[in-house]
């Protein structure tokens, strides 16, 4: 799965498969802690991230949210800053 950004010690990746991996969302790592992050809510969908590092999450996928978007559409991964 592609790192796509890093930022205090959380690492976010997003992977594509046409279809069959909707709704679009990315993985945030942190440790040995995951978390799924839908990219149209910002909502953790699944995981058992921390809380701190969720919002920390949720801070920098609302200030790339639209190059996110952009990225599931489009199927191209670019890095991002971090937070």
């Amino acid at each position: 799965m592609p790192e796509i950004c890093r930022f205090y010690g959380i690492v976010i990746k997003m992977f594509f498969k046409p279809k069959e991996h909707e709704p679009s969302h990315l993985h945030a790592l942190y440790g040995e802690y995951v978390g799924i992050f839908d990219l149209q809510t910002m909502e953790m969908t699944e995981g058992d991230l921390p809380r701190k590092a969720q919002e920390l999450v949720k801070e920098w996928m609302l200030a790339n949210q639209r190059k996110l978007l952009a990225m599931w559409e489009t199927q191209s991964l670019e890095k991002l800053p971090p937070l």
